[in-house]
């Protein structure tokens, strides 16, 4: 078998529907993947009824060892008869000649073989209790010091005892990956604090939800009025809802939801007076927020009214503003743009495609440039703080980077402490930020430092809780300058011209035959059958690389509205892996392979990865994976690849802020909760040389009607008005 591939968590196999427990004593292991999860293991039932073939997360599993599995059995068409796990339980053996082989196995750090014999010759089936209660006795063996023996004990206790803690932990519900989450957390207090309050433990290990914790407390016997329930139900519901987009829950959302969990209204009302006393929610009158936001939204309000109050023209602003616009052809829009730039303290910049944002961009820093002005340039993701150092000549970074992540205090260096030395600091793609890393970013910016944020705010709301560029236009607090005139060059591109449609509420019109050949084709292909879809799909990709010379990895990406279905990013990423990846294995389904197209899913500030960067697996050995991100190789571990994810095709949320030389929007009905008219523009929108349309008319046009808005309940625009209130009145 290859050593060029990974598992990944994302891809799970067809299975039969009955589970079944069985006993194995492994005593080969045919295959481990080089990230250690994946194992094909060979063993014999304690019946001795021949030898079976275990496959799946079989975690440390050493040969010698005794596991309970559980999972179903699957007949493979190359294999064999095999038995799939979904968890396992190390069991700690009880004959002597079963001893000799978990004490030798090479499990335990200073046993070999030898030793393990003559352990068990001397205290027979005792010596396992032996050696983790009376220590000091292995010193009657030869060879064995008291240091030795001190080493030995602590060894074989620590595996028994994770043993034990697994062994809970599977027993009530939680596969091998949960299961190494908890006792990451937690560890040998695993089964004591999931015993206590597992909705505690679902707040504070990311992959356990309210459900899991819900199967867990009943396992346990905790009533359905149980006021740990409530309390794991209401903060459920808060941390749902800010998934949506909402910073702050009503008390009748919450005893709606709780409703339908079957917690009662006066056990919900309970369950937040609690949570407020223990200040995991707090009460602004009938409105509760999770902490974290309730803070970021007082700060951000605080913060931009501060920048937001009247500053005085500075010296050479004349000079500077007709320099700026002599240095590009600006319409009067664009020149107000710089106008406001050189005295505004808190400034917006908005404007759809071709309306010369990036144009005005560069004129702005022209114009801070003649004002001797510091300027930093940033962007929420590693891709849009590429593209502006690409349209601007000047170096752009994520805001993370620039706000300087410490991983060993876990803070931002660049706070309200350690302000950023700037005078200016300019946020592009400015709609993706979100409360809390807007709080951030204003933490950092001096008093006196100014703040241009330029974005589009027809494009999908942010990821997280909280549309700030949104509320701050609501507020009217900041000076705004929003473009509206298509400048003649951009009208020939007939991906700006279907985009604009779009927000009008129309289909995208096609290229016209004179378009071809001109940046911006747009095409739509008809691909109404699901089941055929795929198949079509693979055809595209490889008639776009060909007929516009494109790296369909590096150069073509495909975008779905969601990650499940037919036409999920799920289903697409496994059908474009095979078709894309020669180094792709079919038996092998779930795994990673050298050449694969991946993207980081979550913010890594040590390594400075970031959620939505995009990158190609370029070798898998000795249990690392190596991940190429635009030139830079991350090195990733077993427990590290759950932030990985395929990226063959993603969802548009995680596109957001990129630009890419092809964009294939794939639409279908099934995706109909989803679509909008947000969606669709913002997908159209990332293509720069070729769009595409793929799938079902009836899809296209019903995202481009939907008009419906993503709402956020937020109080920022009141908070703002309030906070610019109250500035005035001190001056």
């Amino acid at each position: 078998m290859s050593a060029a591939c990974a598992i990944k968590g994302a891809v799970t196999l067809p299975l039969p529907a009955y589970e079944e427990s069985i006993e194995l004593l492994i005593h080969e292991l045919v295959f481990r993947s080089p990230d250690g999860r994946f194992v094909v293991a060979k063993g014999t039932r304690p019946n001795g009824h021949g030898e079976v073939t275990a496959v799946g997360d079989l975690g440390g599993v050493h040969p010698g060892e005794s596991m309970r599995l559980r999972g179903r059995w699957q007949e493979h068409a190359t294999f064999g008869k095999r038995f799939r796990v979904t968890s396992f339980t190390p069991i700690t053996p009880k004959t002597a000649e079963g001893i000799v082989r978990y004490l030798g196995s090479g499990l335990i750090e200073g046993i070999g073989k030898g030793l393990a014999k003559r352990l068990v010759e001397h205290f027979g089936a005792d010596a396992i209790e032996v050696i983790t209660t009376q220590s000091e006795r292995l010193r009657e063996v030869s060879g064995i010091g008291k240091q030795r023996a001190a080493r030995i004990s602590a060894a074989v206790r620590e595996r028994r005892a994770e043993a034990d803690q697994m062994s809970f932990l599977h027993a009530h519900g939680l596969g091998p990956s949960l299961a190494r989450k908890v006792m990451a957390v937690y560890g040998e207090d695993s089964a004591r604090t999931l015993t206590e309050d597992p909705y505690l433990v679902a707040e504070q290990v990311n992959g356990i939800g309210f459900r899991t914790a819900d199967q867990i407390g009943r396992s346990i016997g905790i009533a359905d009025d149980d006021p740990r329930r409530a309390c794991g139900a209401t903060l459920h519901v808060a941390a749902k809802l800010a998934d949506r987009g909402h910073v702050y829950a009503t008390l009748d959302q919450i005893s709606s939801e709780n409703s339908a969990l079957g917690v009662g209204l006066s056990n919900t009302r309970d369950a937040l007076k609690t949570l407020v006393e223990r200040e995991m929610l707090i009460a602004d009158e009938d409105r509760y927020y999770p902490p974290p936001l309730f803070f970021a939204e007082q700060i951000c309000a605080e913060r931009m009214a501060r920048l937001a109050r009247p500053r005085e023209a500075p010296s050479g602003a004349e000079r500077a503003e007709a320099s700026a616009l002599e240095s590009q052809s600006l319409s009067e829009e664009q020149a107000s743009a710089v106008r406001l730039s050189i005295q505004a303290g808190l400034m917006v910049l908005t404007g759809g495609p071709g309306t010369g944002k990036t144009t005005t961009v560069r004129a702005i820093l022209h114009a801070q440039e003649k004002l001797e002005r510091r300027v930093l340039l940033c962007a929420p993701t590693g891709r849009a703080a590429k593209r502006l150092t690409e349209s601007t000549g000047a170096e752009a970074m994520t805001i993370h980077r620039m706000l300087e992540w410490n991983p060993m205090s876990g803070r931002f260096v660049k706070n309200a402490n350690e302000p950023l030395e700037t005078d200016v600091v300019l946020v592009d793609e400015a709609s993706m930020l979100n409360l809390t890393l807007a709080s951030q970013l204003l933490s950092a910016i001096a008093p006196s430092s100014r703040l241009i944020m330029v974005g589009d705010v027809d494009q999908l709301p942010p990821v997280g809780a909280g549309q700030v560029l949104r509320e701050l236009l609501s507020s009217e607090v900041a000076d705004c300058v929003r473009l509206t005139q298509v400048f003649r060059q951009a009208e020939e591109s007939a991906i700006v011209r279907g985009a604009h449609d779009v927000l009008r509420g129309g289909m995208p019109k096609t290229s016209a035959r004179e378009d071809v050949g001109k940046s911006g084709e747009l095409y739509i292909m008809r691909a109404p059958n699901a089941s055929r879809a795929p198949e079509q799909l693979v055809t595209l990709i490889n008639r776009l690389a060909s007929r516009y010379k494109l790296d369909p990895l590096r150069e073509i990406m495909v975008v779905s509205p969601t990650r499940r279905g037919p036409l999920g990013t799920e289903r697409l990423n496994e059908i474009l892996q095979s078709a894309l990846n020669a180094n792709v294995e079919p038996e092998k389904k779930g795994m990673f392979f050298e050449g694969d197209k991946v993207m980081q899913l979550k913010n890594d500030y040590e390594r400075e990865v970031y959620n939505g960067d995009l990158g190609i697996i370029t070798r898998i050995q000795g249990g690392l994976t190596a991940v190429n991100f635009d030139g830079r190789e991350i090195r990733y571990k077993v427990p590290d690849l759950d932030a990985l994810t395929l990226a063959y095709a993603t969802t548009v949320h995680k596109v957001q802020g990129s630009e890419f030389p092809a964009i294939v929007v794939v639409l279908h009905p099934s995706h109909h909760v989803l679509l909008s008219r947000a969606l669709l523009y913002t997908a159209l929108t990332r293509a720069k040389q070729v769009g595409v349309l793929f799938g079902d008319e009836r899809a296209m046009l019903r995202a481009a009607k939907n008009a419906e808005a993503y709402e956020s309940q937020s109080r920022l625009a009141h908070r703002l008005m309030r906070a610019l209130d109250a500035n005035e009145g001190e001056t």
